[in-house]
């Protein structure tokens, strides 16, 4: 197995450092609480609005719609909307003949709004002749050489049959500087996108993760008031996905290949035009995905809910909000100055920011927080603005003084609800914001939180332990004052992963459960596979149906923490300053969403958490959150973009009750 600095690097999750900086901060945690939760109702007894009883959330990582569904054909007299119905690609995954719907642009942002200014749409554009060459990413050998040593890691976490998928699928090229020459034409890629799978690349094998941070992923998407029109209000064009990548991928600080200078070719940041690469369903990619999506419901107009990557999205998923730099006890506070995030292009590139990424070592860089309703902080103005000019306009939503976390940090808590400060500077401290997990707890509605490797991180925070899997940013929970400083709060609601099959085979279930794959498991380019993801799942679906008195009233949603800086074609409707972003796969499996249906109604990750609410009865959780946003209302030409945005669904209408 590798080393857990390149599992890190290729999750592009944080790197763990000390310096006399962290000892300056205090948490401000508050005392723990005392008072012992009333006994949990049976999730049978708990009154609801339709016959689901128990609601399921299994989140993977970093795939969009597009890019796991791109040839999907659903059943008769149902309509999907992805790159094959459009005419982009054809079925054998060859350009169509509408392929320059997709196609890509190289843009220059270093003199476009002034000098060394932030754009989201740069005007001074170039159509590529070809994408730039793909960089390989992943381990060069897998990271398990025996079935024994993957069953060890991930126990009983898979569906039988997968476990040997974790021992294959090496890339025999060094990560993040090799080019990937096991895909065929690789120095002459199209100008747009292009099927991944080949006979020497296939679907068993480790590939890239392009970037995906926030200003980033804001010019991917290239949304401008002047591209709009009727049938795409927010006029997003997504046609920067390469440049975004080879001018600064993951980040001027550190990113994966580890330099601090701009990049002087393609190859520079490792990963090329990664981004534009897509799966065949058709061709037998995808199996167990594509199954689910011809017996269920599948969405393809649900949306990752902030531009971005892992933290921030399960962040809003859990909050239905973003959560800010504080004391710990909600108040705000300016954090360090090395930590404020600056998209400007630093002079002599070419978009690449001043400060952006995960911070080095010696705790410089860094920078991952903005204070978005100041207009004179850095790329802010250039998202603002384009809200504000929208035909209806769309607030950025940020309070006065309140430096919102726009990137992965860690958690101000370690598992056993200490602080985790001493352990890198990078650290958000404990937040305050009211969360899904206190609007169960104050109808006494059970719900846990079943995170992969857990039981491990509860004594090994500095993930020393290579059989330590959790991921910390991925638990919203995690980030939560109440939740992590009262043992017993923290003990009833976060749980292992284990956990959820005894809790299904005992028929005790709680009202809510989100489960979290490790980064084995989860899917995440680089670090694991969509294959691994698929085994994943399957175990817990099949665990389910095992149990018919609990499926009779169960709803399992099976989505993706964002789209990972993947092309999409889709709408993407803004909603505040944070997003919505690109699409990503929704799939909900349940005795009422049974029939291969097409759900097109436009939804985002704060959409299942309006089903959690109408369902058992809960109010939104703040009055700025975005679950106080209506159903969308649509014209019957498009069903797919709200005439009343900014709008979400709650997701009843995917199923028949």
């Amino acid at each position: 197995m590798s080393s857990s600095s390149f599992v890190v690097r290729a999750r592009q999750h944080l790197a763990v450092g000390t310096s006399l900086f962290a000892l300056l901060i205090n948490l401000g945690a508050p005392a723990p609480v005392t008072a012992q939760p009333p006994a949990k109702q049976p999730a049978q007894n708990v009154h609801t609005a339709s016959p689901i009883k128990h609601v399921i959330v299994i989140i993977g990582e970093n795939r969009s719609f597009d890019h796991v569904y791109a040839t999907y054909k659903p059943k008769s007299g149902e309509t999907v909307s992805n790159l094959l119905s459009k005419g982009i690609i054809k079925e054998d995954g060859t350009p169509g003949p509408n392929y320059s719907l997709a196609a890509q642009y190289s843009a220059v942002d270093s003199t476009t709004v002034g000098a060394g200014t932030y754009a989201i749409s740069p005007p001074e554009k170039t159509v590529y002749t070809n994408d730039p060459p793909v960089v390989a990413g992943g381990p060069t050998t897998p990271y398990f050489s025996t079935v024994a040593q993957a069953k060890e890691t991930e126990p009983g976490q898979l569906a039988p049959g997968y476990y040997p998928l974790l021992t294959i699928g090496g890339t025999g090229l060094e990560a993040y500087v090799d080019p990937d020459t096991r895909i065929p034409n690789v120095f002459n890629l199209p100008e747009g996108v292009f099927q991944l799978t080949s006979p020497t690349l296939t679907y068993n094998d480790y590939a890239n993760s392009p970037v995906h941070r926030f200003f980033q992923m804001w010019q991917q998407t290239d949304c401008s008031v002047a591209y709009a029109t009727a049938d795409n209000p927010s006029g997003c064009q997504s046609d920067l996905f390469p440049w975004v990548e080879v001018t600064i991928g993951c980040g001027s600080d550190t990113c994966s290949t580890g330099t601090l200078n701009p990049p002087t070719n393609d190859l520079g940041t490792g990963e090329g035009s990664t981004a534009m690469e897509f799966f065949n369903v058709l061709k037998g990619d995808a199996p167990y995905m594509k199954k689910l999506a011809d017996n269920y419901t599948l969405s393809d107009n649900f949306h990752q809910s902030v531009m971005g990557g892992t933290m921030a999205n399960h962040i809003e998923f859990g909050f239905a909000d973003s959560i800010w730099y504080s004391d710990g006890n909600g108040n705000a506070l300016t954090p360090p100055t090395n930590q404020i995030e600056n998209p400007n292009p630093q002079p002599g590139t070419n978009n690449w920011y001043d400060s952006d990424g995960y911070g080095a070592s010696n705790g410089t860089g860094g920078g991952s927080y903005v204070n978005c309703a100041d207009l004179s902080q850095p790329g802010v103005p250039a998202i603002v603005n384009y809200l504000e000019a929208l035909p209806r306009p769309v607030t950025p939503n940020c309070d006065a003084t309140h430096y919102y976390i726009l990137n992965n940090y860690n958690p101000g808590f370690n598992g056993d609800g200490s602080s985790s400060l001493p352990l890198s500077p990078f650290t958000l401290p404990g937040s305050s914001v009211r969360h899904i997990g206190d609007a169960l707890l104050e109808k006494n509605i059970s719900w846990k939180y079943y995170g992969d490797g857990w039981n491990i991180f509860l004594s090994d925070p500095t993930f020393s332990n290579p059989l330590n899997t959790y991921c910390n940013i991925c638990n919203p929970f995690n980030y939560a004052t109440d939740i992590m400083t009262n043992a017993t709060l923290r003990t009833e609601h976060i749980q292992d992963s284990q956990n959820i099959y005894e809790d299904i085979a005992a028929n005790d279930l709680p009202s809510v459960s989100i489960v979290k794959p490790g980064w084995p498991s989860d899917g995440h380019p680089a670090s694991s596979k969509l294959e691994i993801f698929e085994g994943f799942v399957k175990n817990i679906v099949n665990a389910v149906q095992a149990q018919p008195e609990v499926w009779a009233s169960t709803a399992i949603f099976i989505t993706e923490d964002e789209g990972g800086g993947y092309y999409d074609s889709g709408y993407i409707q803004p909603v505040d300053f944070f997003g919505d972003g690109t699409r990503i796969p929704l799939l909900v499996v349940s005795p009422f969403s049974i029939g291969g249906h097409v759900n097109h109604s436009y939804g985002d990750h704060v959409s299942i958490i309006k089903f959690i609410e109408r369902n058992f009865g809960l109010k939104p959780l703040t009055g700025r959150s975005r679950d106080n946003l209506p159903n969308p209302k649509t014209a019957k030409s498009n069903p797919y973009v709200p005439t009343n945005s900014p709008a979400i669904d709650d997701l009843f209408d995917v199923f028949s009750f």
